[in-house]
């Protein structure tokens, strides 16, 4: 397939700017695959849709609070610093994004905070955006995240027009973020509340977590239309036995198996052996689904409502279908669905 056919038109305000006020009161629409049949709930009904032994795989990763503002030196010119990932702990050293990119230089010293507590060394140009910082901090690892952190703000993705807010680093996380890591949140794991989650394990459903650090590839550009010469970020995961077993059983039982989001289903997909059972992984991963795709493992997948073009629309068209998926994203548009990070969510069922 071509880039060109995962286009449509997406109005500014069908983007949520905001999440829901309730986790679990967003809309969702619910794909039936063998049908064609298209339903519209809350998502707090997800629950009537599955059983007993069924199984919910989760991604634990956790957002760290990536993006910061600093002032170079001499000149004082504002610089937005992007962190991407921790390259040598002992070092300080950082993979970083910086904007504008032109105006810095190896050897310039970045300054952060309203006293200028925490400063910053150039050290490389990776890319034409890319940069290695040294952060110049005497003092434990701990503390120095710690202090890092505290200077930065929920990175929201570039098509939320707004700056942060203090709400953002509650809603801007799933409930479950426990491994750190992601500088983007896996959008579809933040619609489960802890009273959603209570009632569907009395119900009997259980769940299976795998991390995967989601990284700013879901966000890039493609600029092939040929989508087999597309290259994806690679992101880090990992698969645990716990994780595998809970899986494998509801597989083999006959049991629904639904993957919470397009990072799930890429690990999962990434992780699955030839036997369609999930196998331990620990490791990194630049697997990227379009169709036609051949699906191994989930036969229920969660997602929101993605933006044009992107390679997160294009696995969901891999698992629901292209033609049903396009429409599906029609009738959103039409029934004033919201999309993007903190918009309403679809549920697509194999059968």
């Amino acid at each position: 397939m071509k880039l060109s056919q995962f286009k449509f038109k997406l109005p500014e305000e069908k983007i949520a700017l905001y999440p829901a006020k309730y986790r679990d009161e967003s809309r969702l629409m619910v794909v039936h695959k063998s049908t064609g049949q298209i339903e519209h709930v809350m998502f707090k009904d997800i629950l009537n849709y599955f059983d007993d032994k069924d199984v919910f795989i989760f991604n634990d990763t956790k957002v760290f609070p990536a993006r910061l503002y600093g002032n170079k030196e001499k000149t004082g010119a504002r610089i937005e610093v992007f962190l991407l990932r921790e390259l040598n702990e002992e070092l300080r050293l950082w993979d970083v994004l910086v904007d504008p990119a032109r105006k810095i230089r190896i050897g310039n010293k970045l300054y952060f905070g309203d006293d200028d507590s925490m400063v910053a060394e150039v050290i490389d140009n990776t890319t034409s955006r890319g940069r290695t910082l040294r952060f110049l901090y005497d003092g434990p690892h701990d503390e120095f995240k710690k202090a890092l952190y505290a200077l930065g703000e929920p990175p929201l993705p570039p098509f939320i027009h707004r700056a942060a807010e203090p709400e953002d680093t509650e809603r801007f996380q799933t409930i479950f973020a426990k491994n750190e890591g992601a500088v983007t949140v896996p959008a579809a794991g933040l619609h489960f509340s802890r009273e959603l989650m209570k009632r569907m394990e009395i119900k009997g459903i259980n769940f299976a977590y795998i991390t995967m650090h989601c990284g700013l590839g879901c966000f890039r550009d493609i600029d092939v239309e040929d989508l087999t010469k597309h290259k994806m970020d690679s992101e880090q995961m990992f698969v645990e036995a716990e994780a595998c077993k809970i899986v494998n059983d509801a597989k083999d039982s006959g049991n629904k198996v639904c993957a919470v989001g397009t990072s799930v289903m890429r690990a999962i997909e990434t992780a699955v052996g030839t036997d369609g059972h999930l196998k331990e992984f620990e490791g990194w991963t630049n697997k990227f689904i379009f169709p036609p795709y051949e699906f191994s493992l989930a036969n229920a997948m969660v997602s929101n409502f993605h933006m044009p073009l992107s390679t997160m629309l294009m696995l969901v068209c891999s698992y629901g279908g292209y033609e049903l998926v396009m429409e599906a994203y029609n009738v959103a548009l039409k029934e004033d669905y919201r999309f993007g990070t903190y918009g309403d969510a679809m549920l697509i069922l194999d059968k």
